[in-house]
């Protein structure tokens, strides 16, 4: 097998798995372990996988973007942290928004006790306050993404166009000085920037493994936000580069 055909198999079975390691990917390929580490390296030059300890994780781009399920069980001790660290960012807000994803959840769960207004395109966050008695929830209508249990498109642009929204919790798949905050799908990316637009204070949430990191569509600039909570796993002199940009860097 050819070095370019290893290394498209190597992507395929990180985007699949979640996670490569060495070993099991030369045991498997029949080559030697440093030819798989000369295979990650040039992947992540390319930036389709990022290196960790042992292996390889994939990265996020115009043709992948990871599960629900993969998100429910990356990063998840630090996800707790900066879920409930966003609560206390609520300051008397009355009406909030949920973004999709895996974090917005868990700050769902954090909220159901509370007595808000939650505007949400994710189907999850909706279904975790559907019961909570002093939560008016508000489900934005639209097609449905069945890998992220969004709603997305015209019908959900149309009804955020139409609100003032106190405090947005947003999430993201990538974060970086450079590009501001992007994801991969351009109908999210509309959908979370009308998000933006609408809210008058807006937090963002992220593990520090998408600091860094940038995919296909831009929806918003780092100084549109007034706090990023994020793990203590990022750097401090990391936090001092965002910080420099506008916002608060709350490691949790």
């Amino acid at each position: 097998m050819d070095s370019e055909s290893r290394q498209s198999l190597i992507v395929e079975y990180a985007r699949a798995r979640g996670r490569v390691d060495v070993l099991g990917l030369a045991d498997e390929l029949q080559v030697a372990a440093e030819t798989i580490r000369r295979d990650l390296r040039a992947l992540a030059e390319r930036r389709l996988l990022r290196r960790v300890h042992g292996g390889a994780i994939p990265l996020e781009s115009a043709a992948f973007e990871s599960s629900l399920e993969y998100r429910s069980r990356v990063d998840l001790a630090q996800k707790h942290r900066i879920a409930a660290a966003a609560v206390e960012q609520l300051h008397g807000a009355e009406t909030v928004y949920l973004d999709e994803g895996f974090t917005p959840r868990l700050i769902a769960e954090k909220l159901a006790e509370r007595e808000l207004t939650v505007v949400t395109a994710s189907l999850l966050a909706a279904e975790v306050l559907a019961d909570s008695p002093g939560i008016t929830v508000l489900l934005l209508g639209g097609r449905m993404r069945g890998r992220t249990l969004a709603t997305v498109d015209h019908w959900a642009l149309r009804m955020l166009g139409e609100l003032t929204i106190d405090l947005a919790f947003l999430g993201t798949n990538g974060v970086s000085v450079e590009y501001g905050l992007t994801t991969p799908d351009p109908a999210v990316a509309a959908v979370k920037g009308a998000a933006v637009a609408r809210s008058r204070r807006r937090v963002l949430v992220a593990a520090d493994s998408k600091f860094g990191m940038s995919s296909f569509c831009r929806f918003a600039e780092i100084a549109d936000f007034e706090t990023l909570i994020t793990g203590t796993e990022l750097s401090a002199a990391e936090a001092r580069r965002y910080e420099a940009l506008g916002p608060t860097v709350i490691r949790a």
